[in-house]
């Protein structure tokens, strides 16, 4: 009896194991089938009584037996990478007779080849972001029932870009692999920026939406084709002093990659914001680049990748050296003794012009140097633009959330500091 009831389990055992790996199949039929669209891309009519007419009983038997050219035809349609979109033509006599568009892997469905002309195709036409467009044909009266089209990437790829915004200026920049053909149009709202053959990589498009200023309201990319399109809505107070656009492109040997820039310049010259940053430098005192000044000072420091900092703040041709070059000038005057020291020993005197060149090439490791843009930020932006104007000065390549999580870790441990005293 006991040898008996173990084997009744064990048969229930099993069919339940075997139902169950029944239902998994299904399922995994079904999922499949909701992965794949399908796609009747039969024209309405046929095509006029030819002689194969007549030959393709006969020749049905030695081609793909009874059904080859009395069955609708299926092929199976699939790309690299997966996901692109398809255009489908099918054309007759040089005529589009119908017209789909659909996401890869897709299963078209053809007519008979009996009902098919000689020269009837369907043309299909195969494109995903980031990747060059590519067309095949297949002749309906064909055989072919698997179409792999392997997308080739765009010649060039939009690796970073960065975001700067002081003293009444704004400048974008591009960085790519390639050297970037681009276009710029002007609108009343806006300007738009045209890569030609650039995709997007990852990250861009983040940084690009939080793009914030006085001038700058947002921005957003698109892929159109084979172009990249950036988009940037100016603010009210950019289309009241009417900024000119200008464009300027270098080559970043260190990490061999091309720069295109576009610096958004108010047509007044803006004397007034440099009036304004030398009244902000003035009232930097020495208590702003010490004591708890330096804790956030160091936390910002440690937090941002040191190379992207050194970049943000060396010399490079943009409209912000002019205002970095007289921090650090500032930074020498409320420093004791004049000196500037640095996170690796060396110390500087900035009254002395060629001791300032070397700190301005080392400015990311300057004591204090940080603290002091921000309080020269502090000084001439509105709340509401200072952390993303100081993001522009040290990370202009880093999205503002990120950042902003940056400058909140930095502020407490200064708060701590202050409250430990």
């Amino acid at each position: 009896m006991r040898a008996r009831s173990c084997r009744t389990v064990l048969l229930l055992s099993i069919a339940a194991a075997t139902a169950l790996a029944a239902t998994d199949a299904a399922t995994s039929v079904q999922a499949s089938a909701v992965e794949r669209e399908i796609l009747d891309m039969s024209p309405d009519g046929k095509v006029g009584w030819s002689m194969r007419s007549l030959l393709a009983p006969i020749g049905s038997i030695f081609v793909g037996g009874p059904g080859y050219y009395y069955k609708p035809r299926k092929v199976e349609i699939e790309t690299t990478p997966p996901g692109a979109l398809v255009d489908l033509f099918y054309i007759r006599r040089n005529f589009q007779k119908r017209f789909e568009q659909a996401e890869t892997p897709v299963t078209v469905i053809l007519p008979p080849r009996i009902d098919a002309g000689s020269r009837d195709i369907l043309k299909v036409r195969a494109f995903a972001e980031g990747y060059e467009q590519k067309s095949t044909s297949i002749k309906v009266t064909g055989s072919e029932e698997l179409v792999q089209i392997d997308l080739d990437p765009l010649p060039n790829t939009l690796v970073a870009m960065g975001h700067r915004y002081f003293a009444g200026r704004a400048s974008l920049s591009f960085l790519t692999e390639e050297a970037l053909t681009f276009r710029l149009q002007e609108a009343n709202n806006g300007l738009t920026v045209i890569l030609t053959e650039t995709g997007m990589g990852p990250g861009v498009e983040q940084v690009l939406e939080g793009v914030r200023s006085p001038l700058i309201g947002g921005g957003y990319a698109q892929q159109l084709g084979q172009d990249l399109l950036v988009q940037l809505t100016l603010s009210d107070v950019a289309r009241r002093v009417e900024l000119e656009p200008r464009a300027r492109e270098r080559y970043d040997a260190a990490r061999e990659l091309h720069e295109f820039s576009v610096d958004l310049v108010p047509r007044g010259g803006g004397a007034e914001a440099v009036a304004a940053a030398q009244s902000a430098l003035a009232s930097v005192t020495t208590r702003d680049v010490s004591g708890c000044g330096l804790v956030f000072d160091e936390s910002l420091r440690e937090q941002l990748d040191a190379g992207s900092l050194s970049r943000a703040l060396a010399p490079q041709g943009s409209f912000t050296d002019r205002y970095l070059r007289a921090a650090m000038r500032r930074l020498g005057e409320v420093s004791p003794g004049g000196v500037v020291e640095f996170v690796d020993g060396s110390q500087y005197r900035p009254e002395v012009p060629i001791e300032l060149e070397m700190a301005l090439t080392q400015a990311a490791g300057a004591k204090g140097y940080l603290a002091l843009l921000r309080e020269l930020v502090s000084g001439m932006e509105a709340s509401a633009y200072t952390t993303e104007t100081l993001r522009s000065l040290v990370a202009p390549e880093l999205d503002g959330e990120g950042f902003a999580l940056i400058v909140g870790e930095a502020e407490r441990r200064q708060r701590d500091c202050l409250a430990s005293r």
